[in-house]
């Protein structure tokens, strides 16, 4: 007989696995997207609707893979929709055209919604005490950000591109088959099966009326949907702005992709210690800090001196740019397990749909911020006005927090 401890460990190591590969499939296009840049020949804007293309499905099927989530489980609910990534994943290498590598990154991007799934699945098995913990084990998975990074450009060197989704989808498949001789059902869903007692969709849902919820869902457009942005968008700005080939840009994007996802389980645990609200409140002003340097634009300017003119060029090498952009993902890192944390100690019996609505949010980032980033570098000519925009949206996520706690304190309500 199985203990429940054994379970517990082996539904956690499984749910982690099957997402860090679902999202190394999911920021597949930051790599394969720029061969396909070079034989289309796409400008920047095209470029950041392909990449995009598929975090946008993954957003959007976050709801209601939650919600069928709390309804039939994780278990059968993340082993199909592993066996559906893999077959879109598969058909990717067969498209020739641009719009037809945009259907089939809306149908692969099915893989972000494997999120959903996952933090419900994980949560229905560990008492309150461990929810920070687990799920931010759990989050590491967004290294598979990383795996892209490290794997895919070997892949395209070695064999060419079209052969990425290929291996992609057959590892997919393989990981679908172990999922589901390595996990159980949770007892939570076997209860509520034998009973018939599963919630209505209205009673899933109500939540979702709470102006907290969509707060949350800022947040999480900041910490999960810059860093999926940033993690599609970094390659392209290395070789852009520093010169880099392919291979050196997508190493050196690990730097920012691979602690990112690693740090998360430590976010999970800092939350269950000191509080969700405490640590969210760090990941703003440390992102902050640094995405103000690194809005910067490399500047060059005359003085006129004594002697003759003085010429100053300020900007970032390469070592300190990567310096600040690690220490971001360090902070969204710690922040995405912060807020699901904060999530459940507010919706501890709606996590599949709230949790999903806030995913949907954070995905939604994941999809619209690398199109912002395309449109602002075509029109505004300047290569950190992505930083930019990421510095106003923190901006914007420490005042609404700020002004609810100020709200909380004097009517002892939380917006």
């Amino acid at each position: 007989m199985v203990s429940h401890k054994t379970k517990q460990n082996s539904v956690l190591a499984m749910n982690t696995i099957a997402f860090a590969f679902n999202f190394a499939i999911w920021t597949m296009f930051s790599i394969i997207g720029l061969k396909i840049k070079q034989e289309l020949g796409l400008s920047d804007t095209q470029f950041g609707v392909l990449v995009a293309t598929p975090i946008l499905t993954g957003s959007l099927t976050r709801l209601p893979l939650g919600i069928l989530t709390d309804y039939y489980g994780g278990r059968i609910v993340y082993f199909i929709q592993m066996i559906l990534v893999a077959i879109a994943t598969y058909s990717l290498a067969f498209a020739t055209e641009y719009w037809q590598y945009l259907v089939a990154g809306l149908f692969v991007g099915l893989a972000g919604g494997s999120f959903a799934i996952g933090i419900a699945f994980t949560s229905a098995w560990f008492e309150k005490e461990k929810q920070g913990t687990a799920m931010g084990i759990f989050g590491a998975g967004n290294a598979g950000a990383a795996i892209t990074n490290l794997v895919a450009p070997m892949i395209v060197v070695a064999v060419g591109w079209r052969m990425v989704p290929t291996y992609y989808s057959i590892a997919m498949v393989v990981i679908a088959i172990l999922f589901w001789f390595l996990t159980f059902d949770d007892p939570h869903q076997q209860e509520r099966k034998a009973k018939g007692t599963h919630k209505s969709l209205a009673e899933q849902l109500a939540p979702l009326k709470e102006l907290r919820v969509w707060r949350f869902g800022l947040y999480y457009y900041f910490v999960f949907g810059g860093f999926v942005a940033l993690a599609l968008w970094l390659p392209r700005y290395y070789m852009g702005e520093y010169n880099l080939d392919l291979k050196t840009a997508s190493l050196i994007t690990m730097v920012f992709t691979l602690p990112s996802g690693l740090i998360r389980a430590f976010g999970g645990y800092a939350s269950d210690k000191i509080g969700a609200r405490t640590v969210n409140w760090w990941v703003f002003w440390i992102s902050a800090t640094c995405l103000f340097f690194l809005s910067y634009p490399e500047t060059s300017f005359i003085v006129k001196g004594v002697e003759g003119n003085v010429e100053f060029n300020i900007g970032l090498n390469v070592w300190v740019f990567t310096g600040l952009v690690f220490i971001v993902g360090i902070a969204q890192g710690i922040g995405k397990a912060s807020v699901f944390k904060l999530i459940y100690d507010y919706y501890p019996n709606n996590m599949g749909s709230v949790g999903g609505m806030v995913g949907v949010i954070g995905g939604l980032g994941g999809f619209t911020l690398p199109i912002f980033f395309g449109l602002l570098s075509d029109y505004t000519n300047i290569r950190s006005s992505n930083f930019m925009l990421m510095f106003g949206l923190v901006a914007i996520c420490m005042f609404w927090m700020n002004y609810s706690i100020i709200h909380m304190k004097k009517d002892s309500e939380i917006l």
